[in-house]
This record gives C-alpha cells, structure tokens and sequence, in this order.
C-alpha cells in the first residue's frame, strides 16, 4: 500500500541526546528524521516525538526539535509507546492509520512501538536509515522481526515521494527546492 499524507503520522522515538552518544548511526538518525519530519511539516503530517524517561536520559536532540516545524512531545514510561494511554487515544483519534516509525533503540523502543502499533491494526513503516541502535547487528534484527510481524521497511525518499504523489505541483515543486536536494549517502542496514 502507498503512503498518503493525509493517513500518515511521522513518529520519531526517543532520540534522546543522553542516549545518542553511544548509538551507532545516530548522528545519521538525526539528519534523517530531520529530513523527514521537513516534508511531513510541509505536508501537514503530524510529526510526534516520544521521550523515555527524560529526567534520566534526557529530553530529545536538542538540534531536532529546532529542525521540526510542528511537532507533539510524549513522555513514556512504556518501551512500547502505545502502551501509554494517553497517547494511544490520541493517536486512534486523529484517524491516522500509517504510522512512520524511527528512532533508538531500535531493537527495544521503536521495536516494541511498531508490534504494539501493528497488535492495534495500524500499518507500520520503518524508515530504515533513522532506526537505530548502539549495535547495528541488533537494528537490523529489529528490522527483520517488525518486518515478519507485517511491518514495512522503508527509506526517507520513498515516504517523501509516496507522500507526493506527483511532481507537477507548487507543492512538489516547493518541497524539492527546500527539502528533496540530494543528501549525503546513507547506508541502509536492513
């Protein structure tokens, strides 16, 4: 199924700044979400970053919540972010069903996240090159095991140009002038 933006929730877990440090591939998760949370905000998809437990590894990248336009911040207790209740009502509530997943650790927190979203009936896509842990052998598990589970890996310029549709608008037109410039090369683990 193509992702459309007006069914999509761009969902950024835990890029935390006391956890990156020791994340491989963190500084490229960052870009990336950056990125991508640049056309979401373009496109008017809700962009939500997840914190765990903020007051021991503190709250997120401060350089990502100055990139993101209009973001929502949730503080979780849970590994799995729809555990928490207060975020999976809202969630439900806005009749979003395709949720873009990234983030650290991604065998533990956006993992979890994605089978708990996949266990609710929403459809999961994670962006493989921002999800993320401090061994790259555990992100690509994570990958692999989301993906058994009914998940969809996928790349930053396949959501962006899903999210398009076509490139004969001032919106597309808009976008590849601000955000759709070639990037740095990434590597995609999964």
């Amino acid at each position: 199924m193509l992702l459309s933006p007006d069914k999509s929730v761009l969902l950024i877990v835990d890029l935390q700044a006391g956890l990156l440090p020791v994340i491989d591939g963190g500084e490229q998760a960052v870009n990336e979400a950056i990125w991508l949370g640049g056309v979401a905000d373009a496109l008017q998809v809700p962009v939500w970053v997840t914190e765990q437990n903020p007051k021991g590894l503190g709250g997120s990248e401060p350089r990502l919540l100055e990139a993101l336009g209009t973001h929502q911040i949730w503080t979780k207790c849970h590994f799995d972010a729809h555990q928490e209740q207060e975020f999976a009502q809202a969630l439900e509530a806005t009749g979003r069903r395709q949720i873009v997943l990234c983030g650290t650790e991604a065998h533990i927190c956006v993992l979890q996240t994605g089978l708990g979203l996949l266990a609710a009936g929403y459809d999961v896509y994670l962006l493989a090159e921002a999800s993320v842990s401090r061994r790259a052998e555990e992100a690509a598990l994570a990958g692999r095991r989301l993906e058994r589970a009914g998940g969809c890996v996928v790349s930053a310029d396949m959501v962006a140009y899903e999210w398009l549709k076509r490139c004969d608008t001032p919106t597309f037109k808009h976008i590849h002038r601000e955000f759709l410039r070639p990037r740095a090369a990434r590597a995609l683990s999964f």
